[in-house]
């Protein structure tokens, strides 16, 4: 968009035009929140894991055996003694009536005489059918349970009966925490009882319509998604909305203290901050759609997802935002009302401007400093350790969780998560085969039909472990020979999933570093610029996986790292990152052309260092309210992208690009030349 007031410009910010834009696109946007209904999708036992893996294949044909199989819940009965005659009976009782008149193997006791175990089927249409279902096992159980005994349930519909419980009501309790910190946020930077309003009712609108917008678009296009997909989305347009919308009222702050019309003074701030903002946008959409590529179902949900939700806040912050804003008069900032004559931005004496001055005195210093500091801070990644174990993945650990553990101390530590092996050759050939894997302690067919068989491995190593992993590769050597036969189980999807992650992250981190790169160059018209600036962004990357690395272990005692947080968080913070990048150096290039690099640089980082950190600050605390969910996947995520967001703004965007700019000079945009006038010349 050119620096001149284009008719669109006109049209938003208009004294006739402005109300209709910024009323009917917020109407409309209100009655679809609440006409129209989310996008629904039923949920797929392959959405979590990798297409065409191994363990992907064993589910697909355990989804061939009949419909009353189902998932398994493990019931355990415990006691602090010995269990009794009169106990066993109790006990026997209970799972015939848990069993529903099926024929099933009477409950184990374990040698210690300490606890009973039971397999209960519980067969489930959806995520949310299957919490239901489990919830009412655990009732029934604890209702008619045997004097002196305790019961719990575990076993992997338990499992996932409490990672969906974390997210009953999640959206609601997400949605009030973003809304809140973005609300206190806006509240101190424009230190307003009233302005904060017209930004955070916009984007909120947005928000709530890309929700919509988007799990519709999924289910059009037939895309998986899964209960994180929403609340991710709504950080997402929270955050960059509220970013985008940071920078225009900076500008139109600016504008008004120069120009009467507050009409003309936000079309001028529209232009010039229309480039940036699409600029920005368009390279975080292209990026979110690299996870088209991923191997992973719900992975490619989520991009697409993220990508129309940026759209929308992209929409809403250039096109509702401005017209919104123009309805009030100045005295919308009040008590900080700008007027004509006040001190712009640009040549007020700031503290950005000081940091500015202290760079431009010794850039080489600063230069070499923050590189020694982010190269440190990135030894943090040499240690890192990717792959959650079921245990490993709840912040409080639920019920699921504790009665494994207790489990084991019983029974073998296999049980609770056995290898499964689903075959469509001889099952009885193919049980002589794993019965000879060592490792393990018992194998037997659990269930056969349509043609399938299913045969359960019981390990006598802990789930998760490199012995329990072991078993699994054993296992499907043991198996290789016969057709149509696939392993799966949870050590099995794990070591699946870490296989395609770092696929993955091989196929699309290039692709995204790609995208970015030419969007900078298509943007500056310039090649060294965007290489520099794509190297800070990696850099900023490094160090926060580092730094995060080192938070997990020392502080929150995380003994790895989701699989899939790497990608994703190197998405979000390069994708986000240049958002930062686009806002400093746009207007950096602007001021070049009258005052040369280095003092262009200074008066960039004094006009928007401000806002930037500011809108770090907001996106770093927007990522950090995903720990409001007690799932470890989303606490790291908004963990890293936290300290990467607040790197980037605070040392990054603030010292390292105005240092390097500043030792370049006119070079740093080469091959293209900036003349600056010479009258301006520094």
């Amino acid at each position: 968009m050119s620096h001149q007031s284009p008719a669109l410009a006109r049209l938003v910010t208009g004294r006739r035009t402005a109300w209709l834009v910024a009323v009917v696109p917020l109407l409309l946007a209100i009655l679809a929140i609440g006409f129209v209904p989310e996008g629904e999708h039923d949920a797929r036992s392959t959405d979590t894991l990798p297409k065409g893996a191994d363990s992907t294949l064993a589910v697909q044909l355990a989804d061939q055996l009949p419909d009353d199989e189902g998932q398994v819940a493990l019931v355990l009965w415990t006691t602090d003694g010995e269990l009794t005659k009169a106990d066993e009976a109790a006990i026997t009782k209970q799972a015939a009536a848990l069993a529903d008149g099926q024929q099933g193997p009477p409950p184990s006791i374990s040698e210690d005489r300490t606890a009973a175990l039971a397999v209960v089927p519980v067969t489930s249409a959806s995520n949310t059918d299957n919490i239901d279902k489990v919830t009412e096992l655990r009732e029934q159980l604890r209702a008619d349970a045997p004097d002196g005994l305790d019961v719990q349930v575990t076993g992997p519909a338990a499992i996932q009966a409490d990672i969906g419980q974390v997210f009953d009501g999640a959206d609601l309790r997400l949605l009030m925490a973003t809304a809140g910190v973005v609300a206190l946020l806006l509240i101190i930077t424009y230190r307003s009882p009233v302005l904060w309003l017209v930004p955070l009712t916009v984007v909120g609108v947005a928000d709530r319509f890309a929700a919509i917008a988007a799990t519709n678009v999924l289910e059009w296009t037939g895309l998986a998604w899964d209960e994180s997909t929403v609340g991710i989305l709504s950080v997402l347009v929270f955050g960059a909305g509220t970013d985008y919308a940071l920078l225009l009222i900076s500008r139109y702050r600016d504008e008004l203290k120069t120009t009467d019309s507050r009409h003309a003074a936000m079309a001028h701030a529209l232009a010039r901050t229309t480039e940036a903002v699409c600029s920005s946008a368009i390279t975080v959409v292209l990026g979110l759609l690299t996870l088209l590529l991923s191997a992973i179902p719900t992975t490619r949900g989520l991009g697409v997802a993220c990508a129309v939700g940026i759209v929308i806040a992209a929409t809403f912050a250039l096109v509702v935002l401005p017209a919104a804003l123009v309805l009030f008069g100045r005295w919308v900032f009040w008590p900080r009302v700008p007027h004509v004559g006040d001190t712009v931005l640009v040549d007020s004496n700031s503290i950005w401007h000081r940091v500015g001055d202290a760079v431009s005195h010794r850039p080489r210093t600063f230069v070499v400093a923050t590189l020694v500091g982010l190269a440190v801070l990135a030894t943090g990644t040499l240690s890192i350790r990717t792959g959650l174990d079921p245990a490993e993945q709840f912040l409080q650990e639920p019920e699921a969780i504790t009665a494994a553990a207790r489990l084991a101390e019983s029974f073998p530590a296999g049980t609770t998560d056995p290898v499964q092996v689903l075959t469509k050759s001889d099952p009885e050939e193919v049980l002589a085969a794993v019965e000879k894997v060592d490792g393990t302690t018992s194998a037997r067919i659990t269930s056969q039909g349509g043609g399938v068989a299913g045969i359960d491995v019981v390990p006598d190593a802990e789930p998760g472990s490199a012995a329990a992993e072991a078993v699994v590769a054993d296992v499907r050597a043991a198996v290789a020979g016969f057709d149509d036969t696939h392993v799966g189980g949870g050590d099995a999807e794990a070591i699946d999933e870490r296989t395609s992650a770092s696929d993955d992250r091989l196929l699309i981190l290039p692709i995204i570093l790609l995208l970015v790169l030419g969007a900078l160059v298509l943007l500056l018209r310039s090649l060294l610029a965007p290489v520099l600036l794509v190297a800070t962004v990696v850099a900023t990357y490094a160090a926060a996986m580092g730094a995060s690395w080192w938070l997990f272990q020392g502080v929150f005692g995380f003994e790895a790292m989701d699989s899939g947080v790497p990608l994703l968080a190197f998405l979000f913070l390069v994708a986000l990152g240049v958002d930062y990048n686009i806002f400093l150096v746009t207007r950096a290039r602007e001021e070049a052309a009258e005052h040369g690099t280095r003092t262009g640089m200074l008066r960039a980082l004094t006009a928007t260092g401000g806002v930037i950190t500011s809108a770090g600050i907001l996106l770093a605390a927007v990522f950090a309210v995903l720990g409001v969910l007690p799932l470890v996947v989303l606490a790291q995520l908004g963990a890293i992208i936290f300290v990467g967001v607040l790197l980037d703004t605070l040392v990054v965007r603030t010292v390292l690009v105005p240092a390097l700019a500043m030792t370049l000079g006119d070079t740093f945009w080469w091959p293209r030349t900036v003349r600056a006038n010479p009258e301006h010349r520094a």
